[in-house]
Order: C-alpha cells, then sequence, then structure tokens
C-alpha cells in the first residue's frame, strides 16, 4: 500500500452530556493512503463524522479526545494549536460538510465564499481567486459562472448548493478531501452526478477521499477500501471487493441484507433487529452481540479485537471465520 497521507491511532473520543458521559469513538484506528478513496460505513451515532472532525478539531466544545494520535503527513493534529490546524483545514485538508444550507452563509455571496479560503490560506492573490473561482464553478457544471458569482445560497437547488461546497472544499487543492455524507438527500440522479464530479476531481489532483456515508451502495461503488463503524469501533475494514465478495463479520453482512440491489426487485428486506447500544459505558465486549444471530456467551462477556483474517482484511470478531464461510 501507498504511504499513509493521514494515520489515525487508538483515537478516543468522549461527550459529557452533564448527567452522563458517551463513549463516541472507542479506539479506533487506521489510515488513509495518497490517492486513495476510503469509504467509513455506519448506522447514524456510530462515530464516523466524530472520528475525522476530531482529528481536524471540530468537534463540540463538550467533546474530549481522551486518547491516540491523528498524523497528517507525519505530524499530530491532535498536538496542534488551534492556529496551526486553521492552517491546514482548507488548504491541505478539505471538507464537504452534511448539510450545504447550513453550512453555507446565507448572506454571503457564493463567489465571495469560494474566494475566502483562497485569499485566508493565501494560495492566490484576489485577480487570481475570482479567475479561479469562476474556473470551479464550471468545472462543478453550474452554467453561467460569473452571473451566478454573485447569487446567495437560496438561489441554488439542493444539489447545486452541494457542488458550491465541493468547490470550497477543493478551492486550495487539498490532498484529502473529507466528504461528510455528500450525497444525503439528494435524489439519485443528482447522487450519481456528485459522486461523478468527485471521481473525476479526485482523478485530476491525485487527490485522496475520504468517504463518510451510511450509504452502503455508495461506498462500495466509490471507494478503494471500506472501513465498518459500530458503536465507536471498527468492525470490519477489507478492500471493497474482499469486503463485497468475502465478508467477515455480521454487521458487515446485516448491512448488505438490508439493502435491495437492482434487478432485487423480488427479494425481501431482512432489516437488522434491535438497537444499537446508548454508548453511556466503555465497550466490555461485543457491542453487536445483542443483535448478532452468531453471538456465543463468550460474544456477551469478551471484547474481540481487531485481527488480520486475510491480507489486507481485519475483523472485530470472535467468530469471523464461521461468519466468512457462512457468506460464502
Amino acid at each position: 500500500m501507498a504511504e499513509a497521507l493521514l494515520a489515525i491511532d487508538d483515537l478516543r473520543v468522549q461527550f459529557d452530556r452533564g448527567e452522563d458521559e458517551v463513549f463516541a469513538v472507542n479506539g479506533v484506528s487506521f489510515s488513509i493512503a495518497e490517492g486513495e478513496a476510503l469509504g467509513i460505513v455506519g448506522e447514524s451515532g456510530s462515530g464516523k463524522s466524530v472520528t475525522l472532525m476530531s482529528a481536524l478539531g471540530l468537534i463540540r466544545e463538550n467533546g474530549k479526545i481522551m486518547a491516540g494520535t491523528a498524523k497528517f503527513q507525519g505530524h499530530d493534529l491532535l498536538k496542534m494549536r488551534p492556529r496551526q490546524l486553521e492552517d491546514i483545514r482548507g488548504r491541505d485538508i478539505g471538507v464537504i460538510f452534511q448539510d450545504p444550507m447550513t453550512s453555507l452563509n446565507p448572506v454571503m455571496r457564493i463567489g465571495d465564499q469560494i474566494m475566502e479560503s483562497m485569499l485566508t490560506h493565501q494560495y492566490a492573490g484576489r485577480r487570481e481567486a475570482f479567475e479561479r473561482t469562476l474556473q470551479l464553478l464550471h468545472e462543478m457544471g453550474i452554467p453561467e459562472p460569473k452571473a451566478r458569482f454573485r447569487n446567495y445560497p437560496h438561489e441554488f437547488s439542493g444539489g447545486m448548493r452541494q457542488r458550491i461546497m465541493i468547490a470550497i472544499a477543493l478551492a486550495c487543492e487539498p490532498q484529502l478531501l473529507i466528504a461528510d455524507e455528500p450525497t444525503t438527500a439528494l435524489d439519485v440522479t443528482v447522487q450519481m452526478q456528485i459522486l461523478a464530479l468527485l471521481q473525476e476531481q479526485r482523478r485530476k489532483k491525485q487527490m485522496s477521499i475520504a468517504m463518510i456515508t451510511h450509504d452502503f451502495g455508495v461506498a462500495t461503488n466509490f471507494c478503494d477500501r471500506i472501513i465498518v463503524l459500530y458503536a465507536g469501533q471498527i468492525m470490519e475494514m477489507a478492500d471493497t471487493r474482499q469486503f463485497l465478495l468475502q465478508p467477515a463479520h455480521p454487521y458487515t453482512m446485516g448491512l448488505k441484507n438490508s439493502i435491495i440491489e437492482i434487478g432485487q426487485r423480488d427479494r425481501q428486506l431482512s432489516p437488522i433487529p434491535g438497537m444499537a447500544p446508548t454508548l453511556t459505558e466503555p465497550p466490555k465486549s461485543c457491542s453487536f452481540a445483542s443483535r448478532c444471530p452468531f453471538a456465543t456467551e463468550r460474544c456477551r462477556s469478551e471484547l474481540p479485537a481487531l485481527r488480520e483474517i486475510s491480507p489486507n482484511h481485519h475483523v472485530a470478531c470472535h467468530r469471523a471465520e464461521e461468519v466468512l464461510a457462512h457468506a460464502i
């Protein structure tokens, strides 16, 4: 594998809710290689966004990083001062946030919002930033860039606002793009356009992408490698092809069985039973045990380690080999 651009090791994040603590991220370790598209998949509350936003210093005030490192190009982001992080965010690491309507400034013209990052990071002078903004709007498929430069966010559709968010994230040509649910609330046609746009930009710039999504199909069609998170822990990590053909964690199998692919109209959905844990205590056993058809007494009493069961295929399950045999 290519050299790691971002390497997160044993990250642990908690949130103080007053009456209790929420153990949102519990010992997560992974890396993103140069030029790689990594998918981070899981249901709501699994710790997908918190993991990467913590590394960038973008978690809420009641959040606290308890342990771990997040090394970008060898430098630990978690040890940086706020000003140092501000220099990296938007310049070396771009972020597409979940909701473009709330992420964009409603009283600021979209052209100025795209230029702002370039001017702040001294990526370009005002004239060069203006020309690059027009170029980005054109690349994003927004018609009449000069005219639309002066429009406000509310004058664009949801898909167009998402394109503007991508333009802002790409303005300084970052080495890593974090796309946090970039296709949420968009119809299928617009989703495909946004994903194609991201793939094109990735190829052009040789950029790494971390795709945070609850959409299993988006991740497997877009990414080189997949990480499955559940209850703030990695359940499975593998190359996409291996992940699809040889899932070795019951949660991964549950995610696959809960969606219907094209041509499977007659197949009934098979939802995962039960509910995710509340995370008010650190995990002491398998967090998925109460919902798992393979669970044994060992699963309910002993925390499984994330282990390699084949080259580049890691699973946190006591019975991974049996699950893999069942999947095949």
